[in-house]
């Protein structure tokens, strides 16, 4: 028997996008909270869902380890989580179900968990822990093994009241300041092994995930934050070097994804992040995502001295209109700037594409298009705007939601308010983007490039044949209701 029994409902194998990106990480979040467990002195185990077959090997698992705690503990870095995919909550259920059968006490935490607390309280979760619950976690623990306090002097907590039936919602935990008191993420746990098969089989290379901070301060109005609110924490620059060694040294990691909301925030800590990569020799190349304004001279030249290879910016629309409209708070000339400053220092600079925002019409969408012609960046992402449970923009569209409030996986993409078209026009540019950006992209020869890795399958269609569909669909499939919500993005 084990104390707790540690798992996640993020399975690679329900997600189509991410099976051809073939691009797993262990789950962060969940490792930090085994992490500090296991410090704490009590023995944890992991179920980790990212490559095991959850519906069939869980249940096998919870019989073995017979665990007193069962935590659904999601990785709160993994940006596949924070998109609460529908798929991947009828994992979670499933487990509960399991888990319940077994008379374990089951939590969960995670961004859908703490916006939905209810459904999950009422499918068999004892406790949800709300926002950032590494320290939650372990108090709980602490009692139910214990039984050393009552669950509601326990800061971040929703359960529901034995006697009334109601749901009690304990004092709001604050989040953590100083982030190296956490211990390294238990990446033993994990069977690293199997990543890098994975990663070498399809990439040839082995890459692993971590984090220098937590949370982001700026307020774009679409940004849905359950965790972390508005603020931003980070570790020292010393703390993050020495993890990068570990990675490099004791698990043979050849490429990083720093999985941050924002990495490098302040320029200062920047540089002398780079100082420490230096002094402790500890450089290994890595990726991250920024925001187009903070791209500055000295942060760009500092990235390139710590390793950094490949930037993604949220630049979301080449129409200032709509970037004023998300209060993202950039302007379309810091995003040519940017892309000209990582280029001249050899760094990858990658963009995140938002079509659909309310308000948004072809012309905006054109301005996008020539943005990214004009610029030409080393790489795309490319969504549709996604309301989320405690945004402002989810409160100005909420109204136009129907049953489906959520993505199955993160190829879905489709329109869940009504913008300005239908899901089949983003579709088409989403297809025919991406396609025009792979057919002139140049990859950068360094040493671990992503071989053969593309975001979409190979398509049949050329990309003169994509954007005829494009333009076709665009004289077809107008939503004809859509003008009463482009008031106030135009206000």
């Amino acid at each position: 028997m084990v104390d707790v029994l540690l798992t996640h409902s993020y399975h690679l194998y329900y997600d189509r996008k991410q099976i051809r990106k073939m691009q797993p990480y262990p789950p962060l979040g969940t490792l930090y909270a085994a992490a500090l467990l296991r410090d704490r002195g009590y023995s944890v185990t992991l179920f980790d869902s990212m490559l095991e077959n959850p519906e069939e090997n869980f249940s096998q698992v919870l019989a073995r380890t017979q665990p007193r705690i069962v935590a659904i503990y999601e990785d709160n870095f993994n940006f596949l989580s924070k998109m609460c995919l529908g798929r991947m909550r009828q994992v979670a259920f499933s487990m509960i179900d399991v888990a319940a059968a077994s008379g374990a006490t089951i939590v969960v935490n995670g961004s859908d968990a703490s916006d939905h607390c209810e459904d999950y309280l009422e499918r068999g979760a004892h406790y949800v822990l709300l926002g950032e619950a590494e320290w939650t976690l372990l108090e709980l623990v602490e009692t139910l093994c214990k039984r050393s306090a009552e669950a509601g002097e326990i800061s971040g907590l929703a359960y529901f009241n034995s006697a009334g039936g109601f749901i009690v919602r304990t004092a709001r935990r604050p989040v953590m300041r100083s982030l190296d008191l956490l211990p390294f993420p238990a990446r033993d746990l994990a069977d690293i092994s199997r990543y890098r098969t994975a990663w070498q089989k399809a990439h040839a290379f082995f890459a692993l995930n971590m984090v220098a901070s937590r949370g982001c301060p700026y307020q774009c109005n679409w940004c849905a934050k359950p965790i972390y609110g508005n603020s931003f924490n980070v570790r020292s620059p010393e703390c993050v070097a020495a993890e990068m060694l570990e990675l490099r040294d004791r698990f043979g990691a050849d490429y990083l994804w720093f999985a941050d909301d924002l990495f490098g925030i302040r320029k200062e800590w920047v540089q002398e992040f780079a100082d420490q990569v230096e002094h402790k020799r500890a450089a290994v190349p890595f990726k991250m995502q920024s925001r187009v304004d903070l791209m500055q001279e000295e942060t760009v030249r500092a990235l390139a001295r710590a390793g950094c290879v490949e930037v993604w910016m949220g630049v979301e629309s080449g129409s200032q209109k709509i970037l004023d409209a998300m209060d993202k708070g950039t302007r379309v000339a810091q995003i040519v700037e940017a892309r000209e400053r990582l280029q001249s220092a050899g760094i990858r600079a990658c963009y995140f594409l938002q079509f659909g925002y309310p308000g948004e019409t072809w012309t905006d969408i054109e301005r996008t298009i020539e943005l990214v012609r004009r610029t030409r960046p080393d790489d795309i992402g490319v969504s549709v705007s996604y309301p989320l449970p405690g945004t402002v923009f989810y409160e100005r569209v909420s109204r136009q939601l129907g049953a489906k409030t959520h993505w199955d996986d993160s190829d879905d993409l489709s329109m869940m308010f009504k913008g300005t078209y239908t899901s089949e026009l983003y579709h088409a540019l989403h297809d025919a983007l991406h396609a025009e950006v792979e057919s002139w992209s140049t990859r950068t020869p360094w040493k671990f490039r992503l071989r053969g890795a593309v975001a979409e399958p190979p398509t049949p269609m050329s990309v003169a044949d994509l954007w005829a569909r494009v333009r076709s669909l665009k004289e077809t499939s107008r939503n004809a209701d859509a003008t009463e919500i482009a008031v106030w993005t135009c206000s």
